[in-house]
């Protein structure tokens, strides 16, 4: 609806799609915030649960990337009239990332993944992989924070938030 109003009407306008963000601020319970889920029980050395066989993969991008994404996106009028990826360009499955996850915080003995019926498997997204070479091409737009140094940091930010 939007390109359709830039194209119809000139109204300026930038599609921007940030894949999975996820970072310090991020809900540790409930539906989505896999990253900040996956650390908070990692921490208290409770199990992870995976939905499905954690095949599934994603695209995490850390959260200021994803701002400086945004912003760069809301300043540059090369992108009028454009839609844009921002992602890591690297995908992970759920189980790779929950392992991870348990190295950066150390769980140690004390971490355990669980796989559990996934509760909608029909709307899983079996791969997500972000292609961003768009915004690289036009903003100069890439990610800095590799996931290990996002996931440090988020563990950080729910070791202070306790």
């Amino acid at each position: 609806m939007a390109m359709s109003y830039y194209h119809a009407y000139g109204l300026p306008v930038t599609v921007i799609r940030p894949f999975n963000t996820y970072g310090p601020y991020q809900k540790t319970n409930g539906e989505g915030g896999v990253v900040a889920i996956f650390v908070e029980r990692a921490l208290r050395g409770e199990p992870i649960g995976i939905f499905g066989e954690g095949t599934q993969t994603r695209d995490l991008l850390y959260v200021e990337d994803c701002a400086r994404f945004v912003i760069a996106a809301g300043m540059d009028d090369a992108v009028l009239g454009k839609t844009l990826n921002a992602g890591s360009g690297r995908d992970v499955s759920i189980n790779d990332l929950a392992y991870l996850v348990g190295d950066v915080v150390k769980a140690g003995a004390a971490f355990r993944v669980e796989h559990v019926a996934h509760p909608h498997p029909q709307s899983e997204i079996h791969r997500l992989l972000c292609d961003y070479r768009e915004a690289k091409r036009l903003l100069g737009w890439e990610p800095r924070i590799s996931l290990e140094e996002g996931i440090a940091r988020t563990a950080e930010w729910v070791r202070r938030k306790k």
